[in-house]
């Protein structure tokens, strides 16, 4: 692999009714060349992570990134959109450029800002992330997709409840030291495992605690060639790199398999040389905790059916065998849809040059893996990342 990340920025994730798509992507952008230390003008190609459908008035926003700074003026710029893996997609179309020779250095911006729309139009817009066919109709919107797939997780391998709000109250925990979470609250097992008014029941049984955040932000990173990256001020290298997509009907692939996941993982794991036993730690996509919990599986950390065994056996947590979502994951930090594959790239690059925020700093990572999906497994990217020996 030939690709470095030199430098990074991340806005706060939460509610921002003074920002804009345009506001947010200006300030990481510009924060994330100071942070390499380069000037815009060194810049030679533009990528754009923005998934929008329907939460921003204004679509073709690949150029918004030129208001950073005048020098971006003429350099090429692209939007690209892969769900909610859309920000991943935009770090791997980044790694392409460089990987081609087309370009030295690559600015890569990811954002979304979902929380001005009203909440019946989020869900809409939301859903557009499955097969409308099939999933057009499903009550509460995404969450009910999810909803449905726990509902056949449980029949088929049993009630995974406990597990589920054990997973949701590791996040919370962890999400208590990101400063960029947008929920920085610990609240507890028992809190995530009992429906209460402040935690009701969403999608079948899915409860609110089972459910990322609708979020605004922003994050960017600044990549170039490995041999560039070894003259600059700190350098995170990828290791290797995967994408594996889908049949997006659901009706035609086994969804408890989350197999476009697995083969994922695999692609990577071969490609980097190394084993899942490798890994310092993983920010995976838990966009519901019972996709977080199904990935345990599909990635290789237990066999089918036995994800729980990961999170009650304590493999998952900070201080586990494989600390999984350090950040908090989507559960606390909040899913601003095309920021987030671009925010767990920047988090876990932070990890390994030991720059994560106190309390949420790993001891001495070496290996970062990082999945991110859009849809119900339909788009999957995996990322290995280690620091610059």
């Amino acid at each position: 692999m030939t690709a470095s990340i030199v430098g990074w920025a991340h806005t706060p994730f939460g509610k921002f009714d003074t920002e804009t798509v345009e506001s947010l992507v200006v300030k990481v952008a510009t924060d994330a060349l100071a942070d390499a230390g380069i000037s815009a003008a060194d810049v030679d190609e533009i990528v754009l992570g923005h998934f929008n459908a329907g939460f921003s008035p204004q679509d073709f926003t690949a150029s918004l990134v030129l208001q950073a700074d005048p020098q971006l003026r003429f350099k090429p710029a692209t939007r690209v959109e892969n769900a909610c893996a859309t920000g991943s997609a935009a770090v791997h179309q980044g790694i392409r450029a460089i990987e081609a020779g087309a370009a030295k250095i690559v600015l890569v911006v990811g954002v979304e800002q979902m929380t001005r729309t009203p909440g019946p139009e989020i869900g809409r817009n939301l859903l557009r992330a499955s097969y409308l066919p099939e999933d057009g109709d499903t009550p509460g919107g995404f969450a009910g997709v999810f909803g449905k797939i726990a509902q056949a997780y449980f029949q088929k391998y049993g009630d995974q409840s406990d597990a589920l709000a054990m997973i949701a109250a590791k996040n919370h925990k962890n999400g208590v030291a990101n400063p960029y979470a947008q929920m920085r609250k610990d609240y507890g097992y028992e809190f995530c495992r009992s429906e209460s008014e402040k935690n009701p029941f969403v999608a079948g049984p899915l409860k609110r605690t089972d459910c990322s955040l609708v979020s605004d932000g922003a994050a960017a990173l600044v990549l170039t060639d490995s041999e560039t990256a070894k003259t600059m001020g700190k350098a995170v290298n990828f290791r290797a790199t995967a994408h594996a997509q889908d049949f997006l009907p659901m009706s035609k692939r086994d969804i408890l398999q989350f197999e476009g996941c697995t083969t994922a993982w695999q692609r990577a794991l071969q490609k980097g040389g190394v084993t899942l036993d490798d890994l310092s730690f993983v920010e995976t996509h838990d966009c519901f905790t019972v996709a977080e919990l199904i990935e345990y599986e599909a990635m290789g950390l237990t066999p089918k059916g036995q994800g729980a065994r990961a999170i009650k056996e304590g493999w998952t947590q900070k201080d586990g065998k494989l600390p999984i979502n350090p950040s908090g994951g989507l559960k606390a930090k909040g899913h601003p849809i095309g920021a987030t594959g671009v925010s767990m790239h920047v988090l876990s690059a932070m990890q390994l040059v030991g720059q994560a925020p106190e309390g949420m700093q790993l001891k001495n990572p070496q290996l970062a893996g990082i999945f991110n999906m859009g849809g119900a497994a339909v788009a999957n990217y995996v990322s290995l990342l280690e620091p610059v020996k």
